[in-house]
């Protein structure tokens, strides 16, 4: 049967079904709607907000996916173009400290916002040379983003091609595409420890440093650009997004598992449920992971209109601790990195063996606490989420419990190593694994970032907003122009943008398809007919 559409699609034009409430399927849907556009959500979970999720432990709300905020622009700009103000949503307050960082010797290092006080830490930490040699990194850096700013990450998916036509040949040879970040950082500093420091910034989009390139160096100017705490906690965006979508008539149906996207006369035509109701759709707009459609997971039509990522190309995994526990004799911000000391083996054991480390980096996010060395410490059990990488395998292999306590006690030694214990008890701890994730997030395997990059050519093979079959759009973590909440948001407006332009309106149902010489703009209040 037909599912009542809501007031803004009855007995008018159907909606744009948009399948999942992330952060990608909420921009697209705030856009669209602010356009005057019909949107309906449909999110298999219980609440928004995707990989953005809360995690219950006992009457602690901890965050347990991104834990970090950047490109506060993306959001003022999301938030503008509802007519709304993101400050009057979410209230943010900028991190002085980025992240503390430390090491099994004992050594530790902090950078710091203000780009002076991190040359001055790296001086003291290292050697004066090294902070000279950061400010030129930063300086490269922020070469780096300008660059690919307006050429990648804010356009539609280029080819290569086009990619020297946006950035011109002299422009991309400046960003030394066909260098690894690691062997780049090895030019850069003398100091291994600086080169393991920054060469984490690929684990940002679920990749090894040894294999993706130097251009992910571009993730050091934008930590620099802003890091937020956002109060509430990161998820308190998504709930606002939610807010906002549903505001300008976006109805959201929480707990609708999508099973098929269907398709008449060579495009979409609506999406049914596995209840087995059915609910038309002007188009469809998948905020899953692109291989959840390429496998069938939504049918034959589907799966035939956009490429999946294959098993050896995909992007981390992680095992994470969500707990309440004490942590004692270490000073922990609200976000520390623990690195191991064999940093090339863990990266081999995660994408060449395909297993857990046997030494993996950790890192914490102590929730309760700021980012500053004057921020107040907790007095008693606190907020904790802890975070190993992994291989994305969690549907091929069964994470066993003793292999699972095995990685976590070798977890917790290296943290023991660098000076921490964390007192915590498994009734205050929540596990999820790759396992775990992979049925979070169905046909990934658990990778949280859709495909690695690695390579130069990796970007490049990312799925862009437009698919094969007419009226079905990707937008997410897994399309360009990549993973992380940013860029999450920038494919959601690059799929409603693809949407306002290839589509034109003729007697109330859509038509034509990547029409863009013929777009249209809102002549009509809500569920009236759209006309150039």
């Amino acid at each position: 049967m037909h599912v009542g559409s809501g007031p803004n699609t009855s007995r008018t034009l159907p909606p744009v079904v948009v399948i999942g409430a992330g952060i990608a399927g909420l921009s697209t849907a705030v856009r669209l709607a602010a356009k005057g556009l019909p949107v309906r959500i449909l999110e298999r979970a219980a609440a928004p907000g995707g990989k953005m999720r809360e995690v219950a432990v006992g009457e602690a709300r901890i965050d347990a996916g991104p834990t970090v905020m950047t490109m506060r622009w993306v959001f003022e700009d999301l938030f503008t173009a509802a007519g709304a103000s993101l400050s009057d949503h979410v209230a943010l307050t900028p991190a002085e400290i980025l992240a503390r960082h430390a090491w099994s010797d004992g050594s530790r290092l902090d950078l710091f916002a203000d780009m002076d006080r991190t040359v001055r830490a790296i001086a003291d930490f290292a050697s004066p040379a090294e902070g000279e040699r950061y400010a030129a990194f930063c300086a490269r850096s922020a070469s780096v983003y300008r660059t690919l700013e307006d050429a990648f990450i804010k356009g539609a998916r280029p080819s290569p091609v086009e990619m020297v036509q946006r950035a011109g040949v002299s422009g991309l040879m400046g960003i030394d595409p066909f260098s690894t970040l690691w062997a780049s950082l090895g030019k850069q500093f003398t100091d291994p420890r600086l080169r393991q420091l920054f060469a984490r910034y690929s684990t940002y989009c679920g990749s090894s440093p040894f294999k993706a390139p130097a251009t992910l160096m571009l993730v050091a100017h934008v930590e620099r650009e802003g890091v937020w705490l956002v109060e509430g906690g990161m998820h308190r965006i998504a709930r606002a997004l939610a807010d906002l979508a549903q505001s300008h008539g976006v109805e959201i149906t929480y707990n609708a598992d999508v099973s098929e996207i269907l398709a008449e006369d060579g495009r979409v035509s609506g999406v049914k449920l596995a209840s087995g109701d059915t609910i038309t759709a002007a188009a469809v707009v998948s905020n899953s992971d692109v291989s959840a459609l390429a496998n069938g997971l939504f049918g034959g039509p589907a799966a035939r209109a956009t490429p999946g990522t294959a098993p050896g190309d995909r992007s981390l995994s992680a095992v994470t601790w969500s707990m309440v526990a004490r942590p004692v004799g270490f000073p922990l911000l609200r976000h520390t990195v623990f690195f191991c000391d064999t940093y090339q083996d863990e990266f081999s054991d995660i994408f060449s063996a395909g297993r857990l480390p046997r030494a993996p980096t950790v890192y914490i996010c102590a929730q309760d606490r700021g980012a500053s060395a004057e921020s107040a410490v907790p007095d008693g059990p606190e907020r904790l989420f802890c975070l190993a990488n992994a291989p994305a395998i969690g549907d091929t292999h069964h994470f066993g419990h003793d292999e699972l306590r095995a990685y976590e006690a070798a977890s917790f030694r290296l943290l023991e190593r660098c000076g921490l214990s964390v007192e915590h008890a498994d009734s205050a701890t929540v596990r999820t694994t790759p396992a775990d994730f992979e049925a979070l997030f169905p046909a990934s395997g658990g990778a949280l970032y859709g495909p690695a990059s690695h390579g130069w050519r990796a970007s490049f093979n990312r799925a862009g907003s437009r698919t094969r079959l007419p009226g079905l759009y990707l937008a997410g973590g897994s399309v360009h122009p990549g993973p992380g909440i940013p860029m999450a948001a920038l494919s959601g407006k690059q799929a409603a943008d693809a949407i306002l332009s290839d589509r034109i309106m003729e007697r109330g149902i859509w038509t034509g398809h990547q029409t863009s010489r013929n777009p249209f703009r809102r002549a009509a209040t809500r569920g009236g007919i759209w006309t150039r």
